[in-house]
């Protein structure tokens, strides 16, 4: 049996969540053995992975990169690394003054370098690692088909609920449209709420907030209590790296999303199939107001996009192929490892 450590930022972060933990069991039941650790964090716990690395086929390493000195240390111990990234971590994020970092660019060109495979969560970020690995396979983010059911749309309440799902980290995103969702609560006064699930929350003058503590637990049955799901972003490289988890989330739960057409939202999303897409506040007010006055609208759009997280957005679809990359054999890349660019 195949030993698999795996390598993560923490168990409630949605990106270790969703592009590794999810797939444990399946990886187990064909056959590999998955241990999981946060990544380290101190001189000790650096020095124990470098220890225990030779006792495991396989390191996966979700998103997170080790500095220079001990990635050395760290390839010549592991026998096979995978690396998997769904955010675009050689830049700087949106709140930054420039997106543009040397830092961050060559520590992320040193760990894709010296990695056998590469999982990217989009097509972008799949474009900035084979810069300097040709081994780099597109593999969206992917949500399990079964845990997310289809809200009731039975019910008859006049209220309709605007939804975001996200953390702390994002929740500036949302802030961004706040100037669309406070003309949405003048228009339609007493008709619309805003939900959001989060750890963070803010207030509007003209439209009431819900807000509800996320928890892994209730994000689903949470979900199922929107009507039209959002997705703010800005058009910078950090946004490019974005692989709409939050999207398919709706999707899951047969909501349509209105989404700033950015990375693979352009791709999730189809005008007026599934969703719309909105770039100015203009824009925003109107195609939120399309689905606020057309509740047949919602469910249809809203069923279109489960469909289309079915083909293709499921931990059921993507599983295998997680599987095949872990397996696949390492690949012997001598003269690139020793590029260094320290």
């Amino acid at each position: 049996m195949s030993k698999v450590l795996v390598l993560i930022q923490g168990r409630e972060v949605a990106a270790s969540r969703y592009r590794i933990l999810q797939y444990i069991p399946y990886l187990e039941e064909h056959g590999l053995e998955c241990e999981v650790m946060d990544f380290p964090d101190s001189f000790g716990q650096y020095m124990f992975l470098a220890r225990i690395l030779p006792s495991f086929d396989c390191v996966f390493v979700q998103r997170k990169r080790f500095h220079f000195p001990f990635l050395r240390l760290f390839r010549q111990r592991a026998r096979k690394v995978v690396y998997d990234l769904d955010d675009a971590v050689m830049f700087k994020n949106t709140l930054a003054d420039s997106p543009h970092s040397k830092t961050r660019q060559r520590r992320f060109a040193n760990m894709v370098r010296l990695c056998d495979r590469v999982i990217a969560g989009n097509s972008f970020l799949k474009e900035k690692a084979s810069a300097y690995n040709p081994c780099v396979e597109v593999i969206p983010s992917s949500i399990p088909s079964e845990k997310y059911r289809l809200r009731d749309y039975s019910g008859n309440s006049d209220m309709v609920t605007i939804g975001w799902i996200g953390d702390h980290g994002s929740i500036h995103y949302l802030l961004r449209i706040k100037g669309v969702l406070e003309s949405i609560g003048r228009k339609y006064r007493g008709r619309v709420k805003l939900r959001i699930i989060c750890d963070t929350f803010f207030d509007l003058e003209h439209l009431p907030v819900e807000k509800l503590q996320w928890s892994e637990a209730g994000e689903v049955s949470d979900l199922q209590g929107i009507d039209i799901g959002v997705m703010p972003l800005t058009d910078d490289p950090w946004s490019w790296g974005k692989c709409g988890l939050k999207i398919l989330q709706y999707f899951g739960v047969g909501v349509p999303a209105v989404c700033t057409p950015v990375g693979v939202n352009r791709d999730v999303v189809t005008q007026g199939v599934t969703g719309y897409w909105a770039m100015t506040e203009q824009e925003w007010v109107d195609k939120l107001s399309l689905l606020i006055e057309d509740a047949g609208s919602r469910k249809a759009m809203g069923l279109n996009g489960r469909q289309v997280l079915d083909e293709g957005y499921t931990r059921e679809v993507n599983a295998p192929r997680i599987l095949d990359i872990i397996r696949c054999k390492s690949v012997s890349r001598t003269g690139e490892r020793l590029e260094w660019q320290g």
